[in-house]
């Protein structure tokens, strides 16, 4: 099956697999246990393959989390306790002014929060305003929050072609400084690392990938971690953009249909979490958000305007970019399924 570039891939709900979902469509689980939430899109870098286009220059409040939004946020969590996992990502999360709030707050109220933090934002000075962001090490260790920290490359060169000239010594030395606060060494402070490809490929096995991780890291810095997770670059935005001025974008996504998995698709994150971003509303995923996919039958909703009941066996917004989570060993927020 070839597939020209100015067409889309076939939607995933006309795909036969999920015919055997009711109505023929994707649907998530009957207990939803995660809320994600998108903070905002301000970040240090702006990295080739960033599925939400975040960089320092998006400072608009319609693209970050205002402290009147976190009230609601928290309200709706404390009227919903099914939610068990707060799961943080941005844009760098940690440059939200909010964020040390949402966090102690959500950690208050007995919920495992996860931050998906940017390493090189930890030795970061912010060159307009001054701000230091080497507090984050401390204030995560004090919280107990799990952070899911991306390293797209062990290596110097890859690192940088993804994510500029410095950002792998400045990985090296935001990890490190995570590691002294006993992050991959403690078992409360769990320090996960995510691997993205740099060019238009699928991850390599996770297990095996993740060993090399670990061995090079150690040998090289001393750095220890406890989980690498493998995830798919998603064909949107930015890195959509860059596969199309080189070319390539056709050839990698017949990659992705021809390696789908229909084995992945029970785990799918999308099926056990809601996403908002960072004006309230509802999405199943931080890739949908970036497409603007709001849920449907809840197109005009925010979170505060519904329950967890309004949002168990919801149908899924799908697209092309699915066949990115569902490929190969399949791509969550926690890495390969299968």
């Amino acid at each position: 099956m070839s597939i020209a570039s100015t067409n889309p891939l076939p939607v995933l709900a006309e795909n036969a697999f999920f015919r055997r979902f009711d109505g023929g469509a994707l649907r998530s689980a009957q207990q939803i246990t995660t809320l994600q939430i998108n903070v905002g899109l301000v970040c240090n870098l702006a990295c080739k393959h960033c599925h939400v286009d975040s960089s320092p220059l998006k400072t608009a409040a319609s693209e970050n989390m205002s402290g009147e939004t976190v009230d609601r946020v928290l309200g709706w969590l404390q009227q919903n306790p099914g939610i068990e996992v707060v799961d943080l990502t941005g844009g760098s999360p940690e440059m939200n002014p909010h964020f040390k709030r949402l966090v102690s707050q959500c950690r208050a109220l007995g919920k495992r929060v996860m931050d998906r933090c940017n390493p090189t934002i930890i030795p970061f000075r912010d060159p307009s305003s001054g701000a230091s962001y080497d507090w984050i090490p401390q204030f995560l260790a004090d919280h107990q929050v799990e952070v899911v920290a991306s390293l797209p490359c062990y290596l110097e060169d890859n690192v940088r072609k993804q994510r500029g000239r410095d950002a792998y010594d400045a990985s090296i030395d935001g990890l490190l400084r995570l590691n002294e606060v006993g992050y991959g060494r403690d078992p409360s402070l769990q320090l996960n690392l995510v691997y993205n490809p740099v060019g238009p490929s699928l991850p390599p096995p996770q297990e095996s990938l993740a060993a090399d991780y670990h061995r090079e890291l150690d040998e090289r810095f001393g750095i220890v971690f406890n989980q690498l997770w493998t995830i798919t670059n998603m064909p949107i935005k930015r890195w959509r953009d860059d596969l199309q001025r080189q070319g390539k974008l056709e050839t990698y996504m017949q990659v992705l249909l021809d390696a789908y998995n229909p084995a992945t698709v029970e785990g799918l994150m999308c099926r056990h979490q809601i996403h908002i971003d960072s004006q309230g509303r509802l999405h199943d995923c931080d890739f949908n958000y970036a497409l603007d996919l709001r849920v449907p039958q809840h197109e005009e909703h925010f979170l505060w305007q519904v329950t967890l009941d309004d949002l168990a066996n919801r149908r899924i917004a799908t697209g092309d970019h699915c066949y990115g989570c569902t490929a190969g060993a399949g791509s969550s927020c926690g890495g390969a399924i299968s």
